[in-house]
């Protein structure tokens, strides 16, 4: 199965419904216009914003000190990819390269993107995972707009971002609730998308 390239779009506070902390990632495949929708808990969502935020703390938080293990180690990040949706949990791995060997480690999509963004490493995810999980936007973002455009406002509420990301993170939640067959949650979530895509 192929790996489509993504990149991060935007991180948000999650919507309504979601579980207390979680926020919504937001990633966005390079050479295409679907969207994945990730929750990801406080602390992982702080370690990705600081990092595109360019912010360095005095000193090395978890995935800092990861990344210094791996460089003192002589390990290098290869690329991360995001590999499967089971039970609308997603699973990921980091591949590295040690001494010309190979190694996948799995781990948690959200420390997998923290350290690739510490590692300049590319983020894929499985072709699978973006068919069955991946989403349109209603509003396409026009392709003249610049990567530090796309990516301003981590932590600012940026409308359109913080939007897209909660429409994004509704689309999720609209799915599990037709797969697990809770009718009635399922429309209160189309209901929340439709005012969420009318507010435009």
């Amino acid at each position: 199965m192929n790996n489509i390239e993504c990149e991060i779009l935007g991180l948000s506070q999650g919507s309504t419904g979601s579980q207390s902390g979680a926020f919504a990632l937001l990633l966005k495949e390079v050479e295409g216009n679907r969207r994945l929708p990730i929750l990801i808990g406080t602390f992982e969502a702080q370690a990705i914003a600081l990092e595109l935020e360019n912010i360095h703390p005095p000193r090395p938080l978890t995935h800092d000190l990861l990344k210094i293990l791996l460089d003192n180690l002589g390990a290098t990040l290869i690329n991360v990819v995001i590999t499967e949706l089971r039970d609308n949990t997603f699973f990921a791995k980091i591949v590295l390269e040690v001494s010309a060997l190979t190694n996948e480690i799995d781990c948690r999509p959200s420390d997998a993107i923290a350290l690739a963004l510490r590692a300049n490493a590319p983020i894929f995810v499985s072709e699978s995972v973006l068919d069955s999980a991946g989403v349109i936007p209603f509003n396409e973002t026009t392709e003249s707009e610049t990567e530090s455009e796309k990516r301003k406002g981590l932590f600012d509420e940026v409308p359109s971002f913080s939007r897209e990301a909660k429409v994004a993170a509704l689309q999720e939640k609209l799915r599990q609730a037709i797969e697990t067959e809770d009718y009635e949650r399922a429309a209160k979530i189309r209901d929340e998308i439709e005012k969420l895509s009318g507010s435009n």
